[in-house]
C-alpha cells in the first residue's frame, strides 16, 4: 500500500478494492481503454476548491489525524475515509475504494500565476476493462464534449518553453476515431503456400537482378584481376533461389562451419545440400554474389554518392511491398533494432549497455499487436551540415510515418525519440503519439522536473496539459517521464502486481501483504497504454531472432541482405497468420504450424528439384566425351609441381603429373588417361 507523503499531493492513491471495483455501476458501456481485461481504471476529472478557506480546514483536519512523520498508517488512512464524505460521495456506491490528499502541490513555481493550488477529486466512472483488443477505444467520450482535432493547431507554432506554455489537466482531449483500412492486402486464395506469401514481399524480378548483377560482377572481378576463374560458370534463377533455400536452412539447422554442411561424416554432413549443390559452387555464389553495378558505383565525393549504394536496388523493392502488403493498424511501435555485425562498417556503433554491444542500427516502424514491420530505415551515420538543425530522433520519426498522416494512428517510442516539439508535429499532422522521454529536453515542463517535484511515493504522479499534450511525471520502480497526445489525464489504472523483494528507506515493503502476495501499483494511463503497446519491434526481433540467414562474413552489405531477406520471412508468415486465421496450407499435417514449419517449407519450395554444379559436370563430361578439345578440354601444364592423377586415383592407382586439364581442374598423365577421363 502505497502511503503519502507529508503535505498535500495532487494525486495519492491509497488502496484499491478489487471487489467493489467488479461491483461499480458505470455510465459508459466500453471501456475507454486499450488495456488488458485485468486492468482496473479509475478516472479522476480535475475540479478546484471553493474557497481558499477549505483548503486551509483540510490541510489542519490531515494533520491532526497523521501519525508518525512519514504520512498516513492504515489506521489513519481509514479515519480520514470516514472524515472525507465529500469525496467518496463522488463514488457510485462505493464502488472505488480510494483516498485522495487534495490541496497544493508543493511545487515551487517562477511566475505568480502558477501559484493556485490544484485539486482532485474522484469520479463515477468507474468500469472494468473486457476488451482484449490491441487498438485503443476512446468511445465513452460524450460527442459534446468532443472538440474539434486542430482546435488548438494555430497554438503548435509557440515557444514551448514559455512560462504560460503548460496549464492545469483540466482539458477534456479530443481522440479521432481510427477508420483506415488495416490488414493483409493480397488476392491469394486458400491453396496459396508458403512461397506464394513469400513472393508477395520478395517478388521473383529482385531474383532475376540478383542473378544479372552476380554473373556481371563474376565477370568484373576476372577482367580486373586478368584471368580467368576455372570454378566459376554463370548462374541462373533456378540455383539463386536454391542458393537462398540452402541459407535459410542454414539458419535452422546451424553449424559452426559452412563446410561441415558437406561433410563425408554421415552424423555431421546433410543429404539434402550435397544433393543440391557442391560446397565449392555454394562458395562461388557466396564470392560473387552482388546486388549492384560496381562499375557504376560512385565514390565517396561525388556527386550522387550514395552510402547505401549497394543495396539500394534491394531497399526500392522491398520497402515499397512490405509497405503495400499490409495496411497499418491503428497502434504502431517505433523503436530501434540491432544487428549483429563482424566486418567494417562506418556507422557500426558501440553500446556497452545493450546485449548487442557492436551492430548496425536500424529504425523499425512495427505494428503493435501482430509485430508487422511496416518500415525500416538503416542507421548510416552522423547527418549531414544542413539536417544537424532537426535531432536524430524527430528525422527518424516523421520519415517513418510518412504516409500515415490523417489516419489518427496511435503511436508509442522510446525516451530516444519522444520529445514536445515532435509530438506538436505529430498531432498537428493527425497522429497521436505516446512515451517516456527525458525530463531535461526542450518543452518539458519545468514544474514536473525532478528538482521541482521531489521524492515520490510508489502510484504518485503530477501531470500539466496543453490542449491534448499531456506531460506526466510518476513513480513506479523510477521515476518516469512522459508525454501523451492520445491519453486523458486523471485516469488511474491498477494492474497485477509481481512479487517483490525490495523495500523502501524504512525496510519495509509498501506493496506486499502478510501472506507475501504483491499488489497492483496504481499507474497513470499513458504508462499504462506505453506498457501495453510497446512491443511490436520486440515481438518481430523474437521471430527474426530465432533463425538467422546467412552466414558472418566481412563484407557489410551482407548483413543487410540477410537481415531484408529474414524480415521479408517474417513478415510473410505473419500475413500467412492473419489471413488464414490459423490454418495452415494444403498439405501440412502437423497440429500447429509454427513459424519454423513455414521456414522449412519455404526453403524446401526454393530450391525445389534443383541438382546443381555435380550434375552439370557430369553431363558436361558425357556431352564433351566425343571430342573434349572442340570445347575447350586440351592437356596442358598445369602447375610445376606434380600432383596424383585423377584418373588413375579413380582406378586405385597412384600416378602423378604436372599436366592435367585446366577445365576440369584435374592433373591427368599424359597417356591415356586425359581422354579416359573425359569419357
Amino acid at each position: 500500500m502505497a502511503t503519502a507523503r507529508k503535505g498535500r499531493e495532487l494525486f495519492t492513491i491509497l488502496e484499491t478494492s478489487a471487489d467493489t471495483e467488479s461491483t461499480t455501476v458505470c455510465g459508459s458501456q466500453d471501456s475507454p481503454l486499450n488495456l488488458s481485461a485485468d486492468v482496473k481504471w479509475f478516472e479522476i476529472p480535475y475540479r478546484k476548491p471553493d474557497s481558499d478557506e477549505e483548503d486551509e480546514v483540510r490541510e489542519e483536519e490531515e494533520e491532526e489525524d497523521g501519525e508518525g512523520e512519514n504520512g498516513f498508517t492504515s489506521t489513519a488512512a481509514a479515519a480520514a475515509a470516514a472524515e472525507a464524505a465529500d469525496a467518496a460521495s463522488f463514488i457510485a456506491g462505493g464502488g472505488c475504494n480510494i483516498i485522495l490528499v487534495t490541496g497544493s502541490n508543493g511545487i515551487k513555481h517562477d511566475e505568480e500565476e502558477y501559484a493556485e493550488d490544484c485539486y482532485y477529486s474522484t469520479s463515477t466512472n468507474c468500469s472494468d476493462t473486457t476488451s482484449n483488443d490491441s487498438d485503443i477505444d476512446f468511445s465513452d467520450l460524450e460527442e459534446e464534449e468532443r472538440r474539434s482535432f486542430f482546435s488548438f493547431e494555430d497554438d503548435l507554432d509557440e515557444d514551448c518553453t514559455s512560462p504560460d506554455f503548460w496549464g492545469e489537466p483540466d482539458q477534456v482531449i479530443s481522440i479521432e476515431p481510427f477508420s483506415a483500412v488495416s490488414g493483409p492486402q493480397h488476392s491469394l486464395g486458400d491453396d496459396a503456400d508458403t512461397r506464394d506469401y513469400f513472393r508477395i514481399l520478395f517478388p521473383d524480378s529482385l531474383f532475376e537482378h540478383m542473378v544479372e548483377q552476380t554473373n556481371n560482377y563474376a565477370l568484373y572481378r576476372q577482367r580486373r584481376g586478368g584471368k580467368s576463374d576455372p570454378h566459376w560458370h554463370p548462374t541462373d534463377v533456378r540455383e539463386m533461389r536454391a542458393y537462398v533455400g540452402l541459407n535459410i536452412l542454414m539458419g535452422i539447422n546451424q553449424l559452426p562451419d559452412t563446410g561441415m554442411y558437406w561433410a563425408s561424416d554421415i552424423f555431421i554432413g546433410n543429404a539434402g545440400f550435397k544433393k543440391t549443390m557442391t560446397a565449392r559452387r555454394f562458395e562461388k555464389l557466396t564470392q560473387y554474389l552482388q546486388l549492384c553495378d560496381r562499375e557504376s558505383e560512385p565514390v565517396r565525393g561525388e556527386r550522387g554518392y550514395d552510402g547505401l549504394f549497394k543495396i539500394r536496388p534491394l531497399l526500392d523493392v522491398v520497402e515499397n511491398t512490405m509497405w503495400d502488403a499490409y495496411m497499418p493498424n491503428r497502434c504502431l511501435t517505433i523503436d530501434k533494432c540491432a544487428i549483429v555485425m563482424k566486418g567494417r562498417f562506418s556507422p557500426t556503433q558501440y553500446m556497452p549497455s545493450k546485449p548487442l554491444r557492436k551492430g548496425l542500427t536500424v529504425w523499425m516502424l512495427c505494428d503493435s499487436r501482430s509485430g508487422y514491420c511496416h518500415r525500416a530505415k538503416i542507421y548510416v551515420g552522423k547527418p549531414s551540415e544542413d539536417e544537424a538543425a532537426a535531432s536524430l530522433g524527430y528525422r527518424v520519426v516523421t520519415s517513418l510515418v510518412r504516409g500515415l498522416e490523417g489516419q489518427y494512428h496511435h503511436l508509442f517510442m522510446d525516451s530516444f525519440f519522444t520529445s514536445v516539439p515532435l509530438l506538436q508535429r505529430l498531432l498537428r499532422d493527425g497522429l497521436y503519439a505516446c512515451g517516456p522521454t527525458h525530463p531535461g529536453r526542450r518543452g518539458y515542463p519545468e514544474v514536473l522536473r525532478p528538482r521541482n517535484v521531489g521524492k515520490l511515493s510508489q502510484g504518485e504522479f503530477y501531470q500539466c496539459q496543453r490542449g491534448n499534450l499531456v506531460a506526466t511525471v510518476t513513480r513506479d520502480v523510477k521515476v518516469v517521464s512522459c508525454l501523451s497526445t492520445n491519453s486523458a489525464p486523471g485516469i488511474v489504472g491498477i494492474s497485477p502486481g509481481r512479487q517483490q523483494r525490495e523495500t523502501d528507506g524504512e525496510g519495509e515493503s509498501d506493496s506486499m501483504d502478510s501472506s507475501g502476495l504483491s499488489f497492483g501499483v496504481p499507474r497513470p494511463l499513458p504508462l499504462l497504454l506505453y506498457q501495453e503497446n510497446m512491443r511490436g519491434v520486440d515481438l518481430f526481433d523474437q521471430l527474426r531472432e530465432c533463425y538467422q540467414v546467412g552466414r558472418p562474413c566481412k563484407k557489410w552489405w551482407r548483413y543487410f541482405l540477410w537481415f531484408y531477406v529474414n524480415l521479408c520471412i517474417v513478415n510473410a508468415y505473419i500475413i500467412l497468420r492473419e489471413s488464414r486465421g490459423g490454418t495452415p496450407p494444403s498439405g501440412f499435417n502437423g497440429k500447429q504450424f509454427t513459424q519454423r514449419h513455414f521456414r522449412v517449407r519455404l526453403a524446401q519450395q526454393l530450391i525445389g528439384d534443383y541438382q546443381g554444379a555435380r550434375g552439370m559436370e557430369r553431363a558436361a563430361r558425357k556431352r564433351h566425351a566425343d571430342s573434349p578439345i572442340e570445347y575447350g578440354h586440351r592437356l596442358e601444364r598445369m602447375s610445376e609441381r606434380s600432383r596424383r592423377c585423377r584418373n588413375c586415383t579413380n582406378k586405385g592407382l597412384r600416378h602423378e603429373s604436372v599436366f592435367g586439364c585446366k577445365i576440369c581442374n584435374v592433373h591427368l598423365c599424359r597417356g591415356g588417361c586425359f581422354s579416359e577421363f573425359h569419357k
